[in-house]
């Protein structure tokens, strides 16, 4: 079972064979300009995304709908998501960001005014910082201020029951309500944009980590049942791969060892960089002779995820590691140089952008569609 609230997935090709999550590859040639992500391999898998492709080709109107969980600081490999919004934004895409404010409360027992904060100080400020663009089709909300959300989280709960939230999410008899709930929330946030007071349906995409299939599947189910009275589009998805943390495992927010924040300083970024796994030998004459193993380093997998825009470069890089003409201390001190200016630029775009993050969520409030 993948439980979305703790699930650290790394067998993805196992996820395809028993989800029956499509190979993303199979649709890269029919995308003119894909994004990196989905080059590069990052973007793994899908769910009826040729109904998106299809979307971009003819220039029609399609929705993206990705939520933030407001439960702790945003790092690095969060960066992916803001990533496919831009690219998304840039072909014609509405962008809708929920934040999660009712699921963090049941699931993880951050209250309101606090789950806001994070909202605001953490994820709308790093967004923008990255190059999302407040003006151009975007659409944030907080999921306890968008009764248009709830409202059709209610109608929709009236043809779920508790054996089918059991067989999706393992909940139990000591499962709060609340918890029950909220995935109800998230197929509301995914299909909302459908409704008639929202432009009506669409063809609509979720990009999202495997350990979040759950949430897709109920909400494919749930917009098939409701196709005669709502007229929905059964939302597509899109997976990509877990960044790998610097400790080895799955980089996340509740353990800092594993993680670069993007609050970090520069210098923090650099040193935190500089400390990751890698894909060396044992001994200098080994990885020379032998050379490395970049698929297991975290420092190639940052130059791969977010550094190195050049595929030829890239290659490059790739290459010398395995043949061992380059030792895993020169190559982090080329990937932390590449991070510290990351993170110096972002710095001052973060400053720049916390001012508008915190009069964003009043100036889409009243727009909830």
């Amino acid at each position: 079972m993948i439980d979305p609230w703790s699930s650290a997935i790394v067998n993805y090709e196992k996820l395809i064979e028993e989800f029956g999550i499509k190979p993303f590859q199979e649709l890269l040639g029919d995308l003119e300009d894909p994004h990196t992500l989905m080059r590069r391999g990052i973007i793994f898998g899908h769910r009826d995304y040729g109904k998106i492709v299809k979307a971009i080709r003819e220039k029609s109107k399609f929705a993206v709908v990705t939520g933030m969980m407001p439960s702790g600081k945003m790092h690095i490999g969060h960066k992916m998501i803001v990533d496919q919004l831009i690219w998304y934004q840039k072909n014609g895409a509405e962008i809708y960001i929920p934040i999660a404010d009712m699921e963090s409360y049941s699931a993880r027992g951050i209250e309101f005014p606090e789950a806001k904060r994070i909202a605001i100080e953490e994820y709308i400020t790093n967004y923008l910082a990255l190059g999302l663009d407040p003006d151009k089709n975007l659409h944030i909300y907080l999921q306890s201020e968008n009764k248009i959300v709830t409202d059709l989280a209610y109608k929709l709960a009236k043809r779920v029951n508790m054996n089918e939230m059991k067989a999706i999410y393992g909940f139990n008899g000591s499962t709060n309500i609340g918890h029950i709930y909220a995935p109800l929330i998230q197929v509301a946030d995914i299909l909302h944009p459908q409704l008639e007071e929202c432009g009506g349906p669409k063809p609509t995409v979720v990009p999202v980590g495997p350990d979040q299939d759950p949430h897709i599947r109920l909400t494919r189910d749930i917009a098939d049942r409701f196709h005669s009275k709502f007229h929905f589009i059964t939302p597509s998805s899109t997976y990509h791969r877990f960044i790998t943390g610097l400790t080895g495992g799955k980089m996340s927010s509740s353990q800092p060892k594993t993680a670069i924040f993007l609050s970090d300083p520069p210098e923090v970024a650099m040193k935190k960089l500089k400390s990751a796994k890698t894909g060396g030998r044992e001994s200098l004459e080994e990885q020379k002779e032998r050379g490395g193993v970049p698929e297991d380093c975290v420092v190639y997998e940052m130059l791969l995820y977010h550094l190195v825009p050049s595929d030829t470069r890239l290659k490059e890089i790739y290459h010398q590691c395995q043949e061992g003409s380059v030792m895993c201390g020169e190559c982090k001190a080329m990937a932390g140089e590449m991070i510290k200016d990351f993170f110096e630029d972002l710095q001052r775009k973060r400053e720049k952008a916390s001012k508008k993050a915190e009069t964003i969520l009043g100036e889409h409030k009243h727009i909830l569609c």
